[in-house]
């Protein structure tokens, strides 16, 4: 009996022989440098979108921050436990990082739960609902459209959820005051996992569309 399971211990064992081995200079450089990341990804928890694999990125290129629905809650220093703006914090102020990106997804589990908020809660704390409160307005519009299908509704709301991400994340002063200066840029991104198409969000019109690839 292993402490681990075992799918994860064989991974672990491909990872030492394979990417570690062939990078393992890289690994001992950010161990005694520390990390440098240019970018902030936020992303949700769902195991189908990992930033890194999405984007193809080494160790050390980017700090990812992960949570249900990839959503920013507003500024609020008001003493309450909050994971995500204690990332952002970090990212922002300690890392210096010059971009941020937030990345949804199709068929987000959290999103689906925003639509259909009239079921049961998952425990007796409902988590999962109070979190997804934060885009509840937007929710209840969308979800009332009859002009629209139900994976129509669940694809709007998913990408609705990272514009009010971006403004959330322009609550904070630390955000604000860079992008003002220059000195961060914000981006939404949403994947489709279905086909693996990356839709970018155009900062001028707010419209979700397909970059151009060399």
């Amino acid at each position: 009996m292993t402490n681990l399971p075992e799918h994860l211990l064989h991974g672990y064992r491909n990872f030492m022989q394979g990417r570690y081995s062939a990078e393992s200079g890289r690994y001992t450089s950010l161990a005694h440098e520390g990390q440098h990341p240019e970018t902030m990804i936020i992303a949700c928890c769902d195991s189908r979108s990992a930033p890194e694999t999405i984007f193809d990125c080494g160790p050390g290129e980017l700090f990812v921050l992960r949570n249900v629905a990839n959503l920013v809650p507003p500024y609020e220093p008001d003493g309450v436990f909050r994971s995500t703006s204690a990332a952002l914090e970090f990212a922002v102020q300690s890392l210096r990082v010059k971009n941020i990106v937030v990345m949804g997804h199709g068929r987000c589990g959290g999103i689906k739960a925003a639509l259909n908020n009239g079921g049961p809660p998952l425990s007796p704390g409902d988590f999962i609902g109070r979190w997804m409160s934060l885009i509840g307005p937007a929710a209840e519009t969308v979800s009332t459209s009859t002009l629209m299908t139900a994976t129509e509704r669940q694809t709007a709301l998913e990408r609705i959820s990272i514009r009010y991400s971006l403004a959330n994340l322009r609550s904070f002063p630390c955000v604000s005051i860079l992008e003002g200066k220059g000195k961060l840029t914000l981006y939404g991104a949403w994947f489709d996992i279905s086909t693996g198409e990356l839709w970018v969000m155009n900062k001028e019109t707010g419209d979700f569309e397909r970059p151009e690839l060399d």
